[in-house]
Parts: C-alpha cells; structure tokens; sequence
C-alpha cells in the first residue's frame, strides 16, 4: 500500500508548485515553498522506484514492514499538508465570492483583503515549516533504503507460486463430493454440449485457499471423465501466462516427449494436427491474466477436437473466466466447506496418533476451532497440522483464543497465497481493499457505503474524468469478482440492497498488512483502553463501546487518525456529549467520522461548534441520533465535506443556513426527517455536485429554498422526495425546478402535505396543475403520491413513463376515480390506500379506450390479439383505512371479455374495505395469483370463507389464503417460490400510515 500512498501523494504535491501570485511577491517565501516542495518530490520519485521490490520483501523481512511504515507515515503527513493547504484555498474562494456578492464600503473591503493576504501568508510560512520537517525525515528514510538493496521495478523477484500437477490423495480430501458431481456432469453428462459452443470453457472460481485446485484434480482423475476423453492434460499456468511454454507442454502431452520445435505458428500447427478428431479435456490451473489476445490463438488450434472436448480452467478471478471464454452456465463459484466437511478434515490431521480416549477429550475445543477456519481448506490443513502437536487441552485452547497470524505455519502457508491476491491488485484497488481491514470481522457490507467511504479517503480518482461513484462501483466490482468479497444476498426492507462480507481470514490477513495503521479499541468492564505505542501514529481506527462510559482520554493519542468509525451497538450515542468537543479540537487529521447511533431512542442532541477544525473531513455520519436537534453553523466551514448522513434524525428542526457553502456535497442523506425538518435553507441552490438529496421540503417562507432552488441539481440521482407541496402556489416554481432534467432520478416522492406533514385547509389550491409541472424523467422506475387534493390525476407525462414500475397512491381524500394505470407497460407493484371519494374501480381503471373495447366486434382480429391492461402488474394492494365509500370493483361486460386483465398478478392485498361486494371475475379467476389476503373487509371475507363462502370454488386454486389474519390455505412450495414478498405492503414511502395518522392527530 505504500507505493499506493506515495504514487497518489507525487500527484498531489504538483498542485503545491502552482505558487499564489499574491505570495511571489514575498520573494524570500516562495523560493523557500519551492524549495521544500522541490525537495519532497525528488525524494519520493527516487524511493517510488523500489517501492515494487520492498512490498514483496516485507512477507518475510520483518525490517522492510518497518521501513515501510516510516515511509508511508510521512506520506500521510505530506498529504495532509497539501490538503490543508487546497482547504484553505477553496475556503478563500467561497468567502470572495460572498463578500464580493455584498455591497460593502470601500473601506471595509481593503480590510478584508489585508486580512485576508496576512492570514494566507501565514499559513504559507507554516506550510513551508512543516515540509522542512518531512523532508528531514525523508533524509534518514533515504539512507536506510540504500541498506536493503531494494531492486528497481524491472527486476522485482515477485511472489513464490506453486507449481500443481493432476495427482491427488482422495482419501485425504473430505467433502466436495456434491461440486464434483455437478462439475463431473457438465463435462461429460448428457446435457454437456456447452450450449452450441465449439470448445466450450468451464471455470472454477473461488478464493485463494478455497480449494479450487484439489477440486480440479478430483474432476481430472474422477473414472467417468477418464472414460469419456481420449486424451486429457493437465497444464499449471500461474503467472505471467506464457503462451508458447503452455503451447509446449500440451503438445509433449500428445508426443509422450519434449518438443524441438521452433516458433509460434508451427507449435500451434502441430497441436492443430494432433487434437483434430480427438476428443479432449484441457485442464488450465491457476490462471491469472487478463490479456485476451494470449489465449485466443492458441484455443484456435484446439478448436479442431472433436465434439465433446472441454477445457477446465481453475482461477481467482471471475473477470479472467469471462476472458478464457466461459459463458454463465458454465461458471463455477465454488463455496467454502461446511463446519462438518472442516471438523472431518481437521480432526484426521490433528488426531493423528492419538488414542480414542485422547481425542474425545479435545473434540470440544477441536469443534471451535474448525469453525474458526470459516470454511477455508487450507487453513484447516494448516491448524490441523500444527494441532498434532499440541497435546494438551491448554494448548489446543491457546490455538483457539490466538489470532491466525500468530502461527509461524499460518504465516509460511497461508500468508504466501492470500498475499498473491493483493500482490496481483492495482495500485487503487489495493487502497480500496486494505482500508476495509477497519471494519469489525464479519461485519455486513453495503456497496454504496463502502464507495463513499473509499471516496473520503481520495482512493476514486477516474483517469476519465469520471464521476468518482461510477469509479468506486468499478472498483468493488473488480473486487468482488477477484473473490475479496462475498455475496450476503439482498434486503427486501431496504430497497433490495446488495450485502457482501469478506472471508475472516482475509479480513485478519488485512489487518496484518495493515499492522500499524489500523486499530481496533475496545472499552469494556471499566477497563482503560490499551494502547500500543507502536500503534500511536495509526490512520484508521474503530472504537467498540462495549460499556456505557464515555470514551477514554487515551484515543485521544491517536491525534493522525484519519478515519474513526465508533460503534454504537451496545450504547447511545448520548454518553460521548461531553467529549465531542476535545474529539474535534485535537483529532483535526480526520477525513472519515461515523457517529451514528444504534437503534437507540436516546442519542446526542447537538454537534459542538468544534466540528468547523475538521477541515479535511469528508464523511460525517449522524445516522439514527434521533435527539439530534440542530447543527451547528461551523458545520458549514467542511469545504471537502462530500457526504453527512442524517437518516432518521427525526427531531432535526432544520439544516444550517450556510449550507451553501459546502461545495463538494455530494450525498445528503435525510430520509425519515420529513415529520421535523421545517424546510431547507435557500443555499442548497449552490451545492451543483448533490447527487443525494433524500428529501426537499418546501415551505411558504422568503428564507427557504424553494422549487425552483432544484433547478441547477442536475446530477441528482436516486430517490426524491418533495415534501410540502401542499404550500406552494406559484406553478411556475414547479416548472423551474426541471426534474425532467435529471437523468439520474429513479424514484420521485410528491407529498402534497404542509409543514409537519399536516393536511392543508386550503382546499382551493389546484394540485392538478402542480402535479402536471412537476414533469419527471422518463427513465423514473417508481413514484409516490401522497395527500393529493385534486378529484383526477390527470397529468399528461405518467402514462409516458414505460420504465415505471412501481406505483404509490395514498391518502387522496379528494380523489374521486383513479387514473388509468393499466396503459403503463412495465408496472409490477401497485399501492392505492386512503381515498375516502372513490366509489367505484371502472373499466377506465384499466387504461382501456373505447375503440379497443370495440374492436373485436368490428374486425375479425383474432383473441390472440386481445388488449392487455397491467401486463406486467405482479403485487396489488387497496388500503382504504374504513373511508368506506368503495363499493364496486366493476366486472368486465361482455363487449370487454376479450380484454386481458393482469396475467401476471402474484399477490392481492385488500385492506379496510367494508363495503367493497365482490372481487371482479378476472380476479377470481386468474391463475398466476399465489397469495390473497383479505382483512378488515366483512362481505369480502364472508364471499371467501373457505369452503362455505360463494366465491371459494373460484379462488381455491390460490395456493396461499389469509383471511383477517388467519391463513386458511398454504401451498408450501408455492410460497417458498414466491418469497420473502409475501403479504408484505408494497408501498415503501417515507410517509407511512403510521407517520400520516401521527401527524394528522396534530392538527
């Protein structure tokens, strides 16, 4: 990671050279800016050529890890200095442009320039000291260098591999019986034709140590494949992916001898001669390149093998299979062992020699410590080795409370191969990876997170001018595919976001890379935290209150952290008030603050004014501090600030009024504040970076932002909500805000509500207009409406929206008929609830027009060609909340039964709907529906009552029934398929019932 730091911190330290003209005029401190500046960069150019060598070497040279550390901690220092410095500029720039935006007297703007030039100038002089200082230690870094005779990059000694070869032990591989069956069958069963493909390519791809070797050889050696191919080869390729070597031994596979052969085209000839007719198993280990242009002519020459042939290729990277050609189906990602499959391997190693009586008495402890291995072979082998030497219970307990990395055999064995995967990284995506050594082992992550928090470091510079999430994604995504992250499936209660985690022995594996710069501080029963002094200079670090007492004086030694991540689980955030302000007086360095609180009720309730001293602060999380009140003005002083996240802030009366100041905001988070926050201050106007901005409230008052403060937010992205529609008058503020304009939207919210979520009283205003201005994007896949005054909905732009598939609808007290929401094609989920006025759901429900309803007896169309109206509409939902005027949901007649009404529905929720007669016969009888529940709605439930009630004969085939809370019918695997959706409510919005009926007991 230290050529990492240094290659970013070369380029920043240009931006240095770029003198103020203000300062050249002291001439006598810009050449000593100079000078220093010039003296740090021709150090770090001539210690960045060894930099390859000297990370290689520290795997086993304990001295290289230290030196390594000096050099990366004054990486950091210069780093900061250009930070403080480019802060202090930008801070500059935004305070000339608002003064120069205000009419001042001549007089008091000379003072405010003189003011200005004597502050810069000292900071100049400052900055000037402290670069002397780094480079004095950079002299004895220097030195030092000279004494390990570190290589230039040309001549690095890269990492052992180990070179594999197709025999194996079966009988000391236990499990994978399963993954060689299925990999058995895709080579040689009879639905093994690759899909058309001429050579098809399987891939098994996992992480280093998972086993993808063995499981290669157990597939190579199994006797169903010994049958099925005339000839089969078993090539290491590893690093670099030598074609002509690997052309050469598949060639003296087929001669039985070595190959005089000279030349690319008459190797690849000779093998084209020898694999024609033949049908043949290639088997490729280890594979690492990414270069496409390696491979393609020498899988030509095998192409000529008869039908049936395969090549099987074992690698870490699923980018690499794409690459070789796998389609895919035909990519394998192999898993890690269950605790069972690691105890029978562990326990064959370590019992060796051992008596019954022996064993049984170790199996307890035995069983923990396979489970310690979470799944990776490897590691198993490892401990179970060194296990067969340890022959008392406390040893074995030892084993079990130390660390991996503690065992000289984890460090040997284990260490070479994870190290090979971070070896082989990029220098950003090293960066990326090794800051997650900061996280709690085992701890659930979510990509977005992650990204911002790799933002605030500086790790996502495009090399395109790219936006830095777009590069971030890229980033992870490599990552992910190079198995440093595991899939942890998706949250359907959180928008169906992606969860991953990282394999615990690559987390410890981090944290050793990551020795001295990473700590993990933990205070319980009372105790003091410990510190390693070793470890005072550390950059990253995560504070676990296990008790309820503020935090201890000693993390305040911690003085260059840059990222600090306090985790809250166990305790509210309430405690850490009185030492806030001394946290931000003297950990100034930080670039990352997570500060938010567990599902506590109790939190702090004000940041203190000290929070303005973190200039180089980035990240500031907040999240679920439901006390929190207000922030403070110097808030508005983090100039870098891209991200502060107040989700769920729920007393937060408002936001500070400069917030404007904050240019490089790029994700403000505040969903769930909508029932405190008063509105939003007219400064969010200027922050044109904003891709997140959760929630807009919009208020009827001349020092809050309004609709038309939107306008210049064109990189807005995600979801939208706009609360307080019910306050604005002026249509045209509507049309100014252009969130037609902002591509990137994907979810709009529009609540038609005034402050604090209140119904208005002015029952005059025309929300159909407003409605009709607040045009969306045309790519936007949901949208909400709520508290809608209007008796239609009748803009023109919503049965434009072909991408939309998810529609919200409540608390329309005024609505009288509801749109026609069947015209929308890719509709899947669908909530209506509240609307006191509707009386009946019509045929204009469907989105149908009179000349489709009359077409067939006017044509002789086919029923093939019938209309479609919600062709796409899965979930349903009608919550009417005892407003009990909907009574009929109109059948189709005759003239209309050719119309084709919801094929796809799967779930029908009907809520509080008292006088509603009977479900539609396109209901009733359509047999995509898995799950109908029906509560609060007597004459329905009675028609539905199982067995006995009128309509029961045509909804019997619904595998799943609920009924007022009883479920009458289960079809277990039909529920199964369809999910975690079950009877689940489909609108997601910010304004629930619960939120809507809080708010509306205040009036």
């Amino acid at each position: 990671m230290a050529k990492s730091i240094v290659s970013a911190v070369l380029e920043k330290l240009s931006s240095l050279l770029m003198i103020p003209g203000e300062i050249k005029h002291n001439f006598e401190l810009a050449l000593a800016l100079e000078e220093e500046i010039g003296k740090v960069i021709a150090h770090f150019q001539d210690i960045q050529s060894v930099l390859q060598d000297a990370e290689s070497k520290q795997v086993k040279d304990a001295n290289v890890r230290n030196w390594l550390k000096k050099l990366k901690d004054v990486a950091y220092d210069v780093d900061d200095v250009v930070d403080e410095w480019n802060s202090e500029k930008l801070k500059s720039q935004i305070d000339k442009e608002q003064k120069g935006a205000r009419n001042f007297p001549l007089l008091k703007k000379m003072r405010n320039s003189i003011s200005s030039f004597t502050f810069q100038t000292i900071l100049y002089y400052k900055i000037a000291s402290k670069l002397s200082g780094v480079n004095e230690q950079l002299d004895s870094i220097a030195t030092e260098k000279d004494r390990y005779k570190f290589g230039l990059e040309k001549v690095v000694e890269e990492p052992r591999r180990l070179i594999t070869a197709s025999f194996i032990d079966d009988e000391e591989v236990y499990g994978r019986c399963q993954e060689t069956e299925i990999l058995v069958n895709m080579l040689v069963g009879n639905n093994s034709s690759g899909g058309g493909l001429k050579l098809p390519v399987i891939s098994i791809v996992g992480m280093g140590g998972i086993g993808k070797t063995t499981l290669a050889q157990l597939v190579y050696n199994h006797s169903d494949v010994e049958c099925h191919f005339g000839k089969r080869i078993w090539i290491c390729v590893s690093d670099p992916f030598d074609e002509i070597r690997i052309a050469k031994e598949i060639l003296e596979a087929f001669k039985g001898e070595s190959s005089n052969l000279v030349g690319k085209d008459n190797i690849l000839q000779e093998i084209r001669s020898h694999v024609s007719g033949k049908k043949v198993l290639l088997v490729l280990d280890d594979v690492w390149s990414e270069d496409a242009t390696r491979w393609e002519q020498l899988k030509t020459s095998l192409k000529h093998c008869s039908p049936g042939s395969r090549i099987l290729i074992t690698t870490r990277n699923e980018k690499v299979a794409i690459i070789m050609g796998t389609t895919s189906s035909n990519l394998f990602l192999l898993n890690t062992l269950s605790l069972e499959e690691c105890w029978s391997l562990l326990s064959r190693r370590a019992y060796y020699g051992r008596t019954r009586e022996e064993s049984e008495n170790l199996d307890d402890i035995g069983w923990k410590i396979a489970d310690k291995c979470q799944g990776l072979p490897l590691a198993v082998k490892i401990l179970g080795g060194l296990l067969r030497f340890k022959r008392t219970r406390e040893q074995w307990q030892n084993v079990l409370d130390s660390e991996m990395w503690d065992f000289e055999e984890a460090e040997q064995d284990l260490f070479p191969p994870l190290f090979l995967s971070y070896y082989e990284l990029p220098l950003a995506l090293k960066q990326c990876i090794s800051y997650c050594a900061v996280f709690p082992k085992g701890m659930i992550l979510r990509k977005n997170e992650l990204i911002k928090l790799w933002m605030a470091q500086d790790y996502l510079k495009g090399v395109r001018c790219e936006e830095m999430e777009i590069v971030g994604e890229e980033y992870f995504d490599e990552l992910h595919m190079r198995s440093f992250f595991q899939d942890f499936g998706g949250d359907e209660l959180d928008s169906g976001i992606m969860k991953y985690k990282m394999h615990d022995l690559i987390h410890d594996f981090l944290l050793v890379l990551m020795k001295t710069e990473c700590v993990m501080l933990v205070n319980h029963d009372s105790e003091e935290l410990k510190v390693d002094l070793s470890c005072e200079r550390a950059r990253y670090g995560t504070l676990f209150r296990k008790e309820a007492a503020p935090t201890e004086s000693n993390i305040f030694r911690f003085r260059k952290l840059r990222s600090l991540l306090i985790d809250s689980s166990y305790h509210d955030t309430s405690s850490l008030r009185l030492y806030l302000p001394r946290l931000f007086d003297q950990l100034t360095c930080l670039r990352t603050l997570n500060l938010s609180n567990g599902l506590f009720r109790n939190s702090i309730e004000e940041l203190p004014d000290e929070i303005g001293k973190l200039v180089h602060l980035r990240y500031l999380n907040l999240k679920n501090n439901k006390k929190l009140k207000e922030l403070p003005e110097s808030l508005c002083g983090l100039c870098n600030l891209q991200t502060l996240n107040l989700k769920w802030c729920d007393s937060l009366k408002e936001l500070p009024c400069g917030i404007g100041k904050i240019i490089n905001l790029r994700h403000l988070e505040n969903d769930q504040t909508n029932l405190s926050l008063m509105a939003i201050p007219r400064g969010i106007g200027r922050l044109t970076n904003l891709q997140t901005l959760s929630l807009f409230v919009v208020m009827g008052n001349s020092d809050a932002s309004t609709l038309g403060d939107l306008q210049n937010l064109i990189h807005l992205r995600g979801l939208l909500k706009i609360s307080g529609l019910g306050a604005v008058c002026d249509v045209t503020e509507a049309k100014k805000a252009e969130l037609e304009n902002k591509k990137g939207l994907r979810t709009l919210i529009f609540d038609f509500t005034i402050s604090k979520g209140l119904m208005s009283n002015r029952w005059q205003r025309d929300d159909g207009r407003l409605l009709e201005a607040l045009r969306p994007p045309p790519c936007l896949e949901e949208l909400e409406i709520w508290c809608y005054s209007s008796p239609t909905i009748s803009a023109n732009w919503m049965m434009g929206l072909t991408k939309l598939s998810r529609v919200s609808l409540g608390y329309c007290l005024h609505l009288k008929s509801l749109p026609p929401l069947g015209k929308l094609p890719s509709l899947e989920s669908l909530y209506i609830g509240g609307m006191s006025r509707v009386e009946k759901v019509s045929v204009e429900f469907l989105g149908v027009e009179r000349e489709e309803i009359l077409a067939p007896s006017s044509s002789l169309e086919s029923p093939s060609s019938s209309v479609i109206a919600f062709p796409s509409l899965k979930h349903l939902e009608f919550e009417f909340f005892d407003l009990e005027e909907w009574e009929d949901w109109m059948p189709l007649t005759s003239r209309e039964e050719h119309i084709s009404i919801m094929p796809r529905l799967c779930s029908l929720t009907i809520n509080s709907c008292p006088k509603l007669k009977a479900l539609p016969c396109y209901v009733l009888h359509n047999t995509s529906l898995k799950q109908l529940n029906i509560s609060q709605s007597p004459i329905l439930s009675e028609r539905c009552r199982k067995e006995t009630g009128e309509d029961w004969l045509k909804i019997s085939h619904i595998p799943s029934i609920m009924i007022d809370g009883v479920r009458i019918q289960v079809n277990c695997s039909s529920v199964e398929e369809f999910g975690v959706l079950q009877f689940q409510p489909l609108h997601s919005s910010s304004l629930s019932s619960k939120n809507f009926l809080k708010a509306f007991s205040q009036n």
